[in-house]
């Protein structure tokens, strides 16, 4: 039983989905990354926003059109946002590092962006999806 909870214990630490930690130094590379990817919607630069998409997102939307069109249709705040502004980093996609986002959309309306991040095995950082949260508010 020691044995079977050993190798459980193993497994989990070697999952995927276990916890990434992110630095302050990170943190800075997330903030950058969100700005030049809305940057690039706002250019409406489908490659350019492309690149910041990690790869799962890249296998689900397989060319910056196909992602680009996802944008404008489920992610209207992210595509055209009015203002923005940083959070905490936390870790509350499942586990992942977190950017947390309030948007200001085009209607007035506040959002707070959850955006996950996923380190690449060349050490970089690549978005792995965004959660959208209604606050409720207006400006």
């Amino acid at each position: 039983m020691r044995l079977l909870t050993l190798a459980l214990l193993l497994a989990l630490a070697a999952s995927p989905l276990r916890a990434q930690t992110a630095t302050e130094a990170d943190a800075a590379q997330f903030r950058d990354i969100i700005t030049s990817q809305i940057e690039a919607f706002r250019a409406d630069d489908g490659p350019a926003a492309y690149t910041h998409a990690a790869p799962k997102i890249r296998q689900m939307f397989p060319t910056p059109d196909d992602f680009m069109a996802l944008v404008k249709r489920g992610y209207p705040q992210v595509y055209r946002p009015e203002k923005f502004t940083f959070g905490p980093v936390t870790t509350e996609m499942h586990g992942q590092p977190t950017q947390r986002v309030t948007i200001l959309d085009g209607k007035g309306k506040i959002w707070t962006a959850l955006y996950g991040f996923e380190k690449q095995p060349d050490g970089t950082w690549k978005i792995n999806g965004v959660q959208m949260l209604d606050v409720g508010g207006e400006a």
